[in-house]
């Protein structure tokens, strides 16, 4: 089987092919958009098709979803990050908030702790919610 015929099978049908800008042989879709007017955030579900490449980390994700939606990255959150076995497809799910107030009242502190990047470690607030709710659960 080719490599076309299968990037042909493993491609979500229906879904909006967008430019991450993770490099060559990766594939981003967009297979739902969505915004809650009630919590004020905007959900993204995206499929990644990265064959024979490692799956994208989690901050540069969340960085580039930002780029793509012309948000803030403090406001970004990654929520899910999922690859499929045996296969180089990873669907991720993302929020993306009107305010980053919103955020930290809506998010679990996990999230939250998992999506802190190393140059956001020395900015306020991620500094103290680092060291008040992350580091407290180890």
């Amino acid at each position: 089987m080719s490599l076309e015929a299968v990037l042909e099978r493993v491609r979500p049908k229906g879904a909006k092919k967008v430019d991450l800008g993770l490099g060559e042989g990766y594939e981003v879709y967009v297979t739902s958009d969505k915004y809650n007017p009630l919590v004020k955030r905007r959900e993204v579900e995206l499929t990644i098709v990265h064959i024979g490449q490692p799956t994208p980390m989690r901050w540069f994700l969340r960085q580039a979803i930002a780029q793509l939606y012309k948000a803030d990255m403090k406001n970004v959150y990654v929520r899910r990050l999922k690859t499929e076995y045996g296969l180089s497809v990873t669907r991720v799910e993302a929020h993306i908030y009107d305010d980053f107030n919103r955020a930290l009242s809506f998010e679990p502190a996990h999230i939250i702790c998992r999506n802190i990047t190393p140059e956001e470690l020395e900015q306020e607030p991620f500094k103290t919610i680092y060291e008040t709710i992350c580091l407290r659960k180890k």
